[in-house]
């Protein structure tokens, strides 16, 4: 029988094995034996002058809450040193599962890492940090980036700093967008969310009550078994440009907040009921549904309502805390017709839209570096014990520590 201690031991040793063999490469004082890797207080990298980087302090990134895994190496003055990311893909009609997705991780991370600090051309030894996704987001792909940070924080002596996944979206954003203080919309595969700032909290206005955005178009491409490359996002959008037919889908805007599991059942329904037809299956199931659309019809049709619902809870959120200017974020956010509908929205008030793309708006390492040393430079340390993972960790339970400005009263 296993007490949770030693069953620590053989996840620890499971994911960290492979981690070793990398600090071997990185450092010049490992040999072969894995308990030459062991810190000591003589082993640990300490930054002479000499590694000092032009930009100041240096913070490497490790983000993988869901299908995207991403190491990204940011300096003080906000240069982004490097950026890499890769993606685990799906056959169509599929999504991606913890376990599948935790096992991806872990045989590409290392060599991510390596390619990263190439091209950033960074010693570990010069880096000030080591910043990673604490949650939200999958358990066990959460857990092998999580556990590959601890070995080299440990091995290379330096500090963690655990990171708030939505955080790390809005302060990317702001980085490399300028937007000083906007309202946030955040659209992803987890999370649907208006956010404004006020008083040292990312306060949220609105949100899903069921599922995400991002979440109802990964389902959406599955029932019309759209690739799963480069994202099901991407191919419902160029496949909507095909669409010449506005159809009426379900519009659930509830207060502040949205519902989206309604219009996915709803699609499902008005697929099945066509395929019925076509099949020569007798009568229309629903009499009252259409069956002349196309796919590219409906996919026109879901990005015009479910995106008219953003920008409805988006606005009433600006008018609420008086602020005119949008920033989008997230995986959703790089699609095109959602932007130029948040643009349009907002020059109508007056006001400026910013946008990203997929570069920065997806999941990426750069994300949780930035946010990170923010949260460094403010005094923010995660200890080893303290060095957990959380599958659930709203977006305004993080105290801001970082700004001041912008203040809602």
């Amino acid at each position: 029988i296993f007490s949770l201690s030693c069953l620590f031991r053989f996840f620890f040793v499971l994911y960290a094995g492979s981690a070793l063999g990398l600090l071997r490469l990185a450092l010049p004082m490992c040999t072969s034996s894995a308990e030459a890797c062991i810190p000591s207080s003589s082993m640990l990298l300490k930054a002479s002058s000499e590694d000092c980087h032009p930009g100041g302090m240096l913070s490497l990134g490790m983000e993988g809450s869901a299908n995207k895994l991403g190491i990204g190496i940011v300096a003080q003055d906000g240069t982004i040193l490097c950026n890499p990311r890769c993606t685990y893909v799906t056959p169509p009609g599929t999504g991606f599962l913890p376990r599948e997705t935790a096992a991806h991780h872990q045989s590409h991370i290392l060599a991510l890492v390596q390619k990263a600090l190439a091209e950033a051309q960074v010693r570990p030894e010069m880096l000030t940090c080591i910043s990673y996704t604490r949650g939200p987001g999958m358990g066990g792909p959460l857990t092998v980036v999580a556990t590959v940070a601890r070995v080299l924080s440990q091995l290379w002596g330096k500090p963690m700093v655990g990171v708030n996944h939505c955080v790390g979206h809005i302060e990317m954003g702001r980085l490399v967008t300028g937007c000083a203080n906007p309202v946030v919309l955040y659209v992803s595969g987890g999370n649907t969310q208006v956010i404004a700032y006020s008083l040292r909290r990312y306060r949220i206005f609105g949100e899903t009550i069921d599922i995400a955005v991002g979440n109802l178009l990964d389902r959406f491409a599955r029932l019309l078994n759209l690739s799963n490359d480069p994202a099901p996002g991407y191919n419902i959008e160029q496949l909507a440009k095909q669409g010449t037919r506005l159809m009426e889908l379900p519009y659930a805007v509830k207060g502040m907040d949205v519902s989206f599991s309604g219009i996915l059942s709803f699609c499902d329904t008005l697929l099945q009921n066509q395929a019925r037809v076509r099949a020569g299956k007798g009568e229309k199931r629903h009499a009252q549904l259409p069956v002349d659309f196309t796919d590219a019809d409906l996919c026109f049709s879901l990005q015009e309502t479910i995106f008219a619902m953003l920008c409805e809870i988006t606005e009433r959120a600006m008018a609420h805390v008086g602020v005119n200017d949008v920033l989008i974020v997230g995986g959703v956010g790089c699609n095109e017709r959602l932007q130029a509908m948040v643009r349009q929205m907002c020059e109508l008030r007056g006001g400026r839209c910013f946008d990203m793309d997929d570069r920065y708006c997806v999941d990426n390492g750069a994300m949780i570096a930035w946010t990170g040393l923010l949260q460094y430079r403010h005094g923010h340390r995660t200890e080893l014990a303290q060095s957990t993972v959380t599958q659930r960790f709203r977006t305004d339970e993080v105290e801001v520590t970082w700004r001041e400005e912008g203040l809602v009263e």
